[in-house]
């Protein structure tokens, strides 16, 4: 059975902050608030970590993962891009948007997409989000909580807690949160394609 944290959605706890990192990094798999619904969390490089996000998400091999980063610089660290993506980036970030964009090597070749060699990123904007960044000092490994048959990501913790709490270490109660999943913007050749609409408008990135 996993942990199960109410932390403050405006404020959060540093103790109990600490605590969930300290879970992540001994290979946990957390569920964590984010500004566009609920996520899964887990260390960078946690292989057996990312397969349990890939088993109760039931995903393909072809699933494009996502690093939730602190700031541009972070992001710039993972990903490759010019000038003009960088405008836009620094434009709608942070926000309700995951960007797939291709990896540097910095990024394990276990998460990029096994033919784009792309990763996916986004700044979220929630507190508690930030703050496990900030106290984590590097990108999570990250995934929206959709379960398969499902639509849209899972908003209350204590709805989570019923259906996946056998198969998580942690789960981080921050109230309700965003009901729809981030808007995904692919850079293809370094021009954006909207792949996914969601609760980021997709208006700068079409035409």
């Amino acid at each position: 059975m996993s942990q199960f944290f109410q932390i403050h959605p405006e404020n959060p706890q540093l103790r109990l902050i600490k605590q969930a990192c300290k879970i992540i990094r001994d290979g946990g798999l957390v569920v964590y608030p984010t500004d566009s619904g609920y996520a899964l969390g887990c260390y960078i490089g946690d292989k057996s970590a990312m397969e349990r996000i890939r088993r109760l998400r039931d995903l393909d091999a072809d699933h494009n993962f996502t690093l939730a980063c602190r700031d541009l610089s972070e992001l710039a660290t993972y990903a490759r891009f010019n000038n003009a993506v960088f405008r836009l980036l620094k434009a709608y970030t942070p926000g309700p948007y995951t960007f797939i964009l291709p990896a540097t090597k910095e990024v394990p070749r276990r998460l990029q997409h096994p033919k784009k060699k792309s990763i996916g990123l986004r700044i979220p904007t929630h507190p508690i989000a930030l703050a496990l960044l900030e106290e984590l000092n590097e990108p999570l490994m990250s995934s929206t909580l959709i379960l398969p048959g499902d639509e849209l990501p899972m908003t209350e913790a204590i709805d989570i807690e019923e259906a996946i709490g056998k198969q998580v270490d942690l789960i981080i109660d921050g109230g309700a949160c965003g009901a729809e999943p981030t808007t995904v913007i692919e850079f293809i050749d370094d021009l954006p394609e909207v792949v996914r609409v969601g609760m980021g408008d997709p208006a700068p990135f079409e035409g």
